[in-house]
């Protein structure tokens, strides 16, 4: 059931958390242009549409929508065939068409269908990747441009190789504002002379702080101080005139170029999908267990990606870099991605030249926190206590987006998931029965024998449907097999939903969760009587 979300029901954390991700996605859209080969300011643009547009019409609480790196690739090579951005401009307004479409004939249900194994692995790929390129960033080596999630190199080698030919060129100035800024981010909370003060984000400190601090280097001359190269550098209009002069707009009169139909239809199903990943990651992030109509999030960033084309901007996605920088610094709901949009949009009008002498190294410091949290070792050792059917899944995903890239790396845990299933399946029938009902009704849901993450979409729409001051029975008696995924979101809708709506769960059959028998015969499930 979808309740109207309060915007301004939770201002203090989430202009907060909206800063945070402001101050790391301003870096991130300018990076992700210069790698595109587009204007610098199609990045900005992108991210302040992705802020305020997307995130008004979506109705995911903590997905942040941008440029993505994931897309760079297909702008460079597609700004190129076509011979102009204004060209590439107008595949833009038709790829927003094609998501638009693809929403209202609801493709976005599909997401249900990413095992969590392969979604948590795609997570702690994608922190191993950020904690790794912003090494470099940390230590003044700015090789490689902001928001760069590939480690596969054009040349064909890996990334590794940076993490040693970046030694020549350490900056013990960029080093000093790194450490110090992780010395704010991780204490600023923790000590007690600090907690009249602690609703001012860590961010928002270190970042000021590094500025002062470079302002000192440079002052005095000192060899510490940081050069322009390694600081943000966002572009500076002098005028009204300047200043419209770089807003593009599409060529409409190339509209029936077929190439601009290709390049249309690429960009709508790979922004697509990468957005339906991010989605139901973010969703697995929130602790407050949320879910997000996939179909309305296609249908926003539809018109996103058509505004953004329009006003000269970059195609986007949602994003999980500024996702996990929402989540972890506290955002409650989708009032903080519209501030990031706000943030972009009046720091590029106001104040470009203050924005300009921040060091990238800060930002590398949030980043890095940012990194090691999605990959944190107590996620493989909470998938490996599951068992291999959920450990493999994992750690392929996880080694594969790392070594290759996001959609390969997800295909690939895909697949893995699919032939355990097909594996354990393959003799046994799916059913799932609910009766007719209305409010102060018994409802009875009866598990089948086998309830695979396959059914998990079937399973969340039904527990999503029940209404409030309902009573529920959930009976597993029948059930030899359950995934992990369906138990989870059981789980979940028993502890936090059932409490918030009066709803009175009773779950039969259920006994120890995931007690695997690996005795070289057909894996077996057992559960425990939950109570």
């Amino acid at each position: 059931m979808t309740k109207k979300i309060n915007l301004l029901a939770n201002l203090k954390s989430d202009f907060a958390s909206g800063l945070v991700v402001f101050l790391v996605a301003l870096p991130l859209c300018l990076g992700i242009a210069l790698a595109s080969g587009a204007p610098l300011f199609s990045g900005i643009i992108s991210g302040i549409v992705g802020g305020i547009v997307v995130g008004y019409l979506s109705q995911s609480h903590l997905s942040v929508s941008g440029p993505a790196a994931g897309l760079t690739a297909i702008v460079l090579t597609a700004i190129t065939d076509l011979g102009s951005f204004q060209m590439f401009l107008l595949a833009g307004v038709i790829a927003g068409c094609i998501q638009l479409l693809l929403g209202f004939i609801k493709a976005g249900s599909i997401s249900n269908y990413f095992p969590t194994s392969v979604i948590e692995g795609m997570l702690a790929g994608i922190g191993v990747i950020i904690f790794l390129k912003q090494i470099p960033h940390a230590i003044g080596y700015d090789a490689n441009f902001e928001g760069d999630e590939s480690f596969l190199k054009e040349n064909g080698s890996y990334g590794f190789s940076e993490l040693f030919s970046f030694l020549d060129a350490v900056s013990l100035g960029a080093i000093i504002i790194t450490i110090v800024s992780l010395l704010i981010l991780i204490g600023w909370t923790k000590f007690a002379f600090l907690q009249k003060v602690k609703f001012i984000p860590a961010a928002l400190i270190a970042v000021v702080v590094s500025v002062i601090l470079n302002e000192i280097f440079i002052q005095n001359g000192s060899s510490l101080a940081i050069g322009k190269q390694h600081l943000v550098s966002l572009p500076v209009p002098t005028s009204f005139s300047e200043f419209k002069s770089i807003i593009l707009t599409p060529d409409f009169s190339a509209i029936t170029n077929p190439k601009i139909w290709i390049v249309a239809l690429t960009i709508a199903v790979v922004a697509s999908i990468e957005t339906l990943l991010c989605i139901e990651a973010a969703d697995r992030m929130d602790a407050q267990k949320r879910y997000t109509d996939t179909n309305v999030e296609l249908k926003a960033q539809g018109i996103g990606n058509i505004v953004s084309s329009l006003l000269g901007g970059l195609p986007m996605t949602s994003v999980v870099v500024r996702t996990s920088a929402n989540n972890n610094a506290g955002a409650k709901s989708k009032m903080s991605t519209i501030i990031h949009g706000g943030l972009l949009l009046v720091s590029v009008l106001a104040i470009p030249v203050i924005l300009n002498k921040i060091p990238l190294a800060t930002l590398a410091a949030i980043l890095l926190l940012v990194g090691y949290r999605l990959a944190n070792p107590k996620h493989i050792k909470h998938f490996w206590e599951k068992g291999k059917y959920q450990f493999i899944p994992f750690i392929a995903t996880f080694v594969a987006v790392v070594v290759t890239d996001l959609l390969k790396g997800v295909a690939l845990g895909m697949i893995i998931s699919i032939l355990f299933i097909v594996r354990g399946n393959m003799k046994r029938a799916y059913r799932f029965r609910k009766e007719q009902y209305k409010d102060g009704d018994v409802i009875h849901i009866d598990l089948a024998q086998e309830v695979s993450f396959l059914n998990k979409a079937a399973i969340k729409s039904t527990l999503t449907a029940i209404p409030e001051n309902s009573k529920v029975i959930i009976n597993a008696s029948d059930t030899v097999y359950i995934a992990h995924d369906v138990l989870d979101l059981i789980k979940e809708f028993k502890k936090i939903r059932a409490k918030e709506e009066n709803i009175k769960v009773k779950l039969v059959g259920f006994k120890k969760a995931y007690d695997l028998v690996n005795s070289g015969e057909e894996e077996k499930h057992v559960f425990v009587e939950h109570k």
